[in-house]
């Protein structure tokens, strides 16, 4: 489970102002926080297969957002990858 000191971070890190919590670049933030807990977990605890099926449904959401964040802004969508990691 993420902290909400991590969950802060992570969506300080994309703010677009002030109150910007639940953007989509928000959610990736923080959906990137959780996948990366959660294959920590998955390479400790190999049959956890409800934890694997949670994990593919993060990764399938977080697509989904970064499709749309690419279809509206692509600038935003590449700076947003590169903040954060996440291979193309």
């Amino acid at each position: 489970m993420i902290t909400t000191e991590k969950k802060t971070a992570a969506i300080k890190s994309v703010q677009a102002h002030k109150n910007d919590t639940g953007g989509p670049a928000a959610q990736v933030a923080v959906l990137t926080e959780r996948i990366k807990e959660l294959t920590e977990h998955l390479k400790i605890n190999k049959h956890d297969f409800m934890a694997r099926r949670g994990l593919l449904q993060m990764v399938g959401k977080r697509r989904r957002l970064l499709r749309y964040i690419a279809s509206h802004d692509s600038q935003a969508y590449l700076d947003l990858i590169k903040q954060l990691g996440i291979r193309r």
